[in-house]
């Protein structure tokens, strides 16, 4: 067996919203492990940093709710790209239900229909796509991203089964509240709307999880990189929460 890192030794990766957060923590851990990775996202300077700071080879600046720039042939795709809005559904407007499915749903499945040919034709891919404990259970206030996450497993799993016989598997991972911009901003909602302070609103997040805590992305990256190595060839339209036992 390959020693853990030079596990994905020549493989080329393609990592979207790769320029912070959960997706920076994935372009590391693959480039650490031995692949040639590739972020993508809306802004140019993270991601120069990500390359500048070697967790990627290279990058491409685009939008995955938007038009897509031609994308590499890969062998290893996660799909992090993602936003997180909230408000009551009765105040949810048509344009933010509309967000948040192309970027967390539309978005990723546009990026899967680029890569995907190529993978089944080498007959060798794993596609892994960031969703949340909010595609395993419903939260209020987020109606349309918990829509949009149950969507992407759904995807998930119907093309885990297409591919299966392919050499091609698709996976979740589906972190709970994890230390990144989207959190924070979250935190800063929570501070704006209820005058709590900063640990109470950090607070009302942390009690989700049982271990009293948030995520690290590094976490995230960790179930990540198991997914995309040899040892996890037969598993297969998996929900891998990593949420410290969040139900």
């Amino acid at each position: 067996m390959a020693s853990r890192s030079a596990a994905l030794e020549g493989l080329s990766a393609l990592v979207t919203g790769g320029g912070s957060g959960i997706g920076l923590a994935c372009a590391r851990a693959l480039s650490a492990a031995g692949a040639g990775v590739t972020v993508l996202g809306r802004r140019e300077a993270p991601l120069r940093a990500a390359v500048e700071a070697g967790a990627a080879r290279t990058f491409l600046v685009g939008d995955v709710a938007g038009e897509l720039p031609p994308l590499p042939r890969c062998a290893l795709l996660v799909n992090a790209a993602g936003a997180a809005e909230s408000a009551p559904f009765l105040k949810t407007d048509a344009a933010l239900w509309e967000r948040m499915l192309a970027v967390n749903l539309t978005g990723a499945a546009a990026v899967i229909r680029a890569v995907l040919p190529g993978m089944l034709e080498a007959r060798q891919g794993r596609i892994v796509n960031i969703a949340s404990t909010a595609a395993l259970k419903g939260y209020p206030y987020v109606a349309a991203y918990a829509a949009a996450k149950h969507g992407l497993l759904g995807l998930t799993r119907a093309l885990a089964l297409e591919a299966a016989g392919r050499g091609v598997t698709v996976n979740c991972v589906c972190p709970g509240f994890t230390e990144t911009e989207i959190v924070a901003e979250s935190i800063a909602r929570i501070m704006a709307k209820t005058g709590r302070g900063e640990a109470e609103a950090r607070a009302e997040l942390t009690r989700h999880n049982p271990q009293g805590r948030l995520v690290q992305p590094e976490e995230v990256a960790a179930a990540v990189l198991y997914l995309c190595g040899p040892e996890a060839a037969a598993v297969n339209g998996v929900a891998l929460p990593v949420a410290g036992g969040e139900a």
